[in-house]
C-alpha cells in the first residue's frame, strides 16, 4: 500500500510538471508583435514594375514584405480586379501604393478589401467615383503630356495604345533623372490604352481607407495643383510636396517615398479594418 501511495505521489508530481510545461506561452510571455503589412506597389502608365526598384530595396531593408505588381494598363476596372486578386492572396494587412494612373487602380482595388489598411498615392490620381484620369488632367492647367505622345498604336480589337515619344520622354516624364536612366525608361516604357485614361472610376476607397500623398512640384504629367487638390479632398494623413521633383519621384527621390510608405505601414499595423463604402 505504501508503495502504491509513493507511486501515486510520483505520478501526480509528473502531471503537475507536465501541466506547467505545456501551459500556453502567452500566459508566461508577452504576445508576439503583429506581422508587418505587405506593401503592394502598382506602377502607372509609361512605367513598369522596375520603376520601384530603389523603393523596394529600402522597404526590404526595413523588413517589409513587398510585391511590385505588373499593372496591365488596359482599363481601370480590369486592372483593379487584377490587383485586387493579388491583395486577396496575401494574408494579413496590406498597404497599397500607386503611382500616376496606378492611383486610380489602387483606389478601386481596395474597395471591399478589409485587409487593405492604407493607401499611398505617389504622384497619383485619386479619382472620385465616376471621375476619370482625363477629367483630372483637365481640371487644372499645367500638364504638357499631350504634345509628347506618339501616334497611337491601333490594336487588333480597335483599341489604341499610347506611348511617350522616346526623344521627349526624359524632359516630360523624368526631368530630374540621369539622362542615361531616363533613356532606358523611355525604351522600356509600357503603354496604356487610350480608353483607360478616359474610364470612370468605379470606386473611391480613399473615402474610407486612410491615405498618404507624395508628389513633385515640377510634375509635368499631372499638374501639382491637381495633386494637391486630390490630397486635400482625400483628407490625406500626410502630404509631401517634393521640391524640384518630376513625375517619377519614386525614382529620383526613392528614400522620401519609402519613408512615407513606412509611416503609412506603421499606422496600418495598428489600424482597424476600414468599413465598406455605402
Amino acid at each position: 500500500m505504501k508503495k502504491f501511495s509513493s507511486l501515486a505521489r510520483l505520478f501526480a508530481g509528473i502531471g503537475l510538471v507536465a501541466m506547467h510545461l505545456t501551459a500556453p506561452a502567452s500566459a508566461a510571455t508577452p504576445a508576439a508583435p503583429p506581422a508587418r503589412p505587405t506593401i503592394v506597389l502598382v506602377h502607372g502608365a509609361f512605367a513598369e514594375s522596375a520603376s520601384w526598384n530603389d523603393v523596394v530595396r529600402d522597404l526590404r531593408a526595413r523588413s517589409f514584405p513587398v510585391v511590385a505588381a505588373a499593372n496591365p494598363l488596359r482599363g481601370v476596372k480590369s486592372d483593379a480586379d487584377y490587383v485586387a486578386a493579388i491583395v486577396a492572396s496575401i494574408p494579413g494587412p496590406v498597404v497599397l501604393v500607386g503611382h500616376s494612373y496606378g492611383g486610380s487602380v489602387i483606389s478601386a482595388a481596395a474597395a471591399g478589401k478589409p485587409n487593405v489598411r492604407a493607401l499611398v498615392f505617389v504622384a497619383a490620381f485619386a479619382p472620385e467615383v465616376g471621375e476619370s484620369a482625363a477629367d483630372l488632367y483637365g481640371k487644372f492647367p499645367g500638364s504638357t503630356l499631350g504634345p509628347t505622345l506618339a501616334p497611337p498604336v491601333v490594336l487588333p480589337d480597335g483599341s489604341k495604345d499610347l506611348y511617350i515619344l522616346q526623344d521627349k520622354f526624359g524632359q516630360q516624364f523624368a526631368a530630374d533623372v540621369q539622362p542615361a536612366l531616363a533613356h532606358l525608361m523611355a525604351v522600356s516604357q509600357r503603354p496604356i490604352t487610350e480608353s483607360a485614361l478616359a474610364e470612370a472610376a468605379p470606386a473611391a476607397a480613399w473615402k474610407t481607407v486612410p491615405s498618404w500623398f507624395i508628389y513633385g512640384d515640377r510634375d509635368k504629367n499631372i499638374p501639382p495643383a491637381a495633386l494637391a487638390f486630390m490630397a486635400e479632398r482625400a483628407k490625406s494623413k500626410k502630404t509631401v510636396a517634393v521640391k524640384g521633383a518630376s513625375h517619377v519621384v519614386m525614382i529620383s527621390r526613392p528614400k522620401l517615398v519609402s519613408r512615407l510608405i513606412a509611416e503609412a505601414a506603421q499606422a496600418a499595423g495598428t489600424a482597424e479594418p476600414a468599413k465598406a463604402q455605402p
